[in-house]
């Protein structure tokens, strides 16, 4: 599979450039799904269509357009969006170095490669090396696809990684959440159970291995599309759904007691359960 470069431009920190290319270094694991009318399974399809004649409207016909009055917009090409701050648009430029520890995986967003453009090798490896030696990442940011962009350039392997993060007001406040106490004599946890759980969080403790877990739900959702095709049940929507074990609820839980028994089935068992783990600690692994 050939791969495209998503954007094209230069890594600036002082008065250094890197031309760079950047490709996408994830793929969507997500089963991808088709709309069915339920009554003849017939697919249900998506049309762009113009609210005005009510007439399906090509893709080369369509542009974008910003609202500045009801029912008026201005029409922006792609020149305008570039144009709008050529720099920005081609530079990734880095404003500082940080430690990635100390920033949380809450802003990471999406990893890309980016590799050396023409002329740019050397340059390249020094700034991957230098920041393998301080064990820093670069901060910046840049625009694409007519948005700018929060970013984190690293070492991987070989490679610099650049990761795009949130925007510290794209994320929403947990204050209006019902959470639970910030003490643990307001959250009523002791420090039996304290203890406890500390001791089971150190049973179940071990290197980070990205390559032990899989996404086994789309495996098995596969193998139930397989069952449906062999037993000609293409067309059936319709049946019980499976009995799931009822969870006890939380109020007649012994917490003591689960704590007990999980330690006594030895937690390590359980640390990497057959269902997938997304860890949040994947982000920053990959900066």
């Amino acid at each position: 599979m050939a791969h495209r470069a998503l954007w094209r431009g230069a890594i600036s920190f002082g008065l250094i450039y890197v031309p760079v290319e950047m490709y996408a270094a994830a793929r969507d694991g997500t089963l991808h799904l088709h709309l069915l009318d339920s009554r003849d399974f017939a697919p249900v399809g998506y049309e762009r269509v113009n609210k005005k004649t009510g007439k399906v409207v090509e893709w080369s016909d369509i542009v974008k357009g910003y609202e500045y009055q009801k029912g008026r917009y201005v029409a922006l090409s792609d020149a305008d969006f570039k144009h709008a701050n050529v720099k920005a648009s081609e530079t990734i430029e880095v404003s500082s170095f940080s430690e990635t520890a100390d920033i949380s995986p809450v802003y990471f967003e999406t990893p890309y490669y980016l590799v050396p453009g023409k002329g740019g090798q050397k340059v390249y490896a020094l700034l991957r090396e230098t920041l393998r030696a301080t064990h820093k990442a670069a901060v910046a940011s840049f625009v694409m696809r007519g948005r700018q962009h929060l970013c984190l350039v690293a070492p991987q392997g070989r490679a610099l990684m650049l990761m795009t993060l949130r925007f510290p007001d794209e994320l929403l406040p947990a204050g209006d959440l019902d959470l639970p106490a910030a003490s643990l004599k307001g959250a009523k946890i002791s420090s039996a159970e304290l203890h406890m759980a500390q001791k089971l969080v150190e049973e179940m403790t071990s290197p980070w291995t990205p390559q032990a877990f899989k996404d086994t739900y789309r495996a098995d959702l596969m193998r139930r599309i397989q069952e449906k095709i062999r037993k000609k049940q293409t067309h059936d929507i319709a049946e019980a759904e499976p009995t799931v074990p009822e969870r006890p609820k939380a109020q007649v839980i012994d917490l003591m007691e689960a704590l007990r028994n999980s330690l006594k089935a030895g937690g390590k068992r359980s640390a990497a359960p057959r269902a997938a783990q997304r860890s949040t600690a994947k982000p920053r692994q990959r900066a």
